[in-house]
């Protein structure tokens, strides 16, 4: 078993930045990768970026250039910058045992935490 607990949400000016932690607990050792993926009220929920445990990341292309994911042993940071209004969403961390995962199906994660609230206002 994995617990997320995922931080740094807040509101912010469009143009703005913020950086969500998510400190990661448990079986660590058995997942392979860890992700941050976004919803917004009356959306699904998308993915945002991953990294895997060589340090690989992925992003989506809604936020390639502004969002930069890292990672320490037991936690990973996602930088945000040039925020906008239409980043606005709930922030959760993720991690996944499966060696198939993906950032476009949230189905290959197994793991998720509570989530964290991120508003961009214009």
């Amino acid at each position: 078993q994995v617990e997320l607990v995922e931080s740094g949400g807040g509101s912010v000016q469009a143009g703005g930045s913020l950086t969500l932690t998510c400190v990661a607990s448990g079986s660590i050792d058995s997942t392979y990768a860890m992700a941050w993926f976004r919803q917004a009220p009356g959306k699904e929920r998308e993915g945002v970026a991953t990294i895997d445990n060589d340090g690989n990341t992925k992003y989506a292309d809604s936020v390639k250039g502004r969002f930069t994911l890292s990672r320490g042993s037991a936690k990973n940071t996602l930088q945000m910058n040039s925020l906008k209004p239409e980043d606005t969403a709930m922030y959760y961390c993720a991690a996944s045992s499966y060696m198939g995962w993906s950032l476009t199906h949230d189905a290959t994660w197994d793991y998720w935490g509570q989530g964290t609230q991120v508003t961009v206002s214009s």
